[in-house]
């Protein structure tokens, strides 16, 4: 295994974007627009510097392959199938999102927003759980 800490940040950058996704989701609710678009344009380059920081690390690094036995593997499997297609989803559906919120649609911005939110708040917190689970839970010897 290598000593980068990019899977520490990439983890931390997931984590970020999860409690800025639920904060964003709660100002909402709560009627409070202004804090929601902070909130959610934070999410977003929260989401971005991950990204960078994923390409960045696997292109230096490769995949670590997954070192548990049993019946956690077939579990971190599906865990992390759903949570890469998901992901590869989620960029065009976050980039319309936030096109139609920018333009004023909220109709349509909101009518988006009820499948874009809760699939991105799933690839964060699943984001988190394939780390825990690569580096820390089941780490390779």
């Amino acid at each position: 295994m290598n000593d980068s800490v990019l899977p520490h940040l990439n983890a931390a950058l997931n984590f970020t974007s999860f409690v800025l996704l639920v904060a964003a989701f709660y100002q909402i609710r709560r009627g409070n627009v202004q804090n929601h678009r902070r909130l959610m344009l934070s999410a977003l380059v929260v989401s971005s510097l991950f990204l960078v920081s994923y390409v960045v690390y696997h292109a230096q690094y490769g995949s670590v392959r997954f070192a548990g036995q049993g019946l956690v593997r077939p579990v971190y499997f599906v865990i992390l199938i759903t949570h890469v297609v998901l992901a590869a989803a989620i960029v065009p559906l976050v980039v319309v999102t936030l096109r139609r919120a920018l333009a004023g649609d909220f109709a349509r911005h909101r009518r988006l927003a009820r499948w874009t939110y809760p699939l991105w708040v799933y690839v964060s917190i699943t984001g988190v759980v394939v780390y825990l689970m690569l580096y820390h839970l089941y780490r390779p010897r």
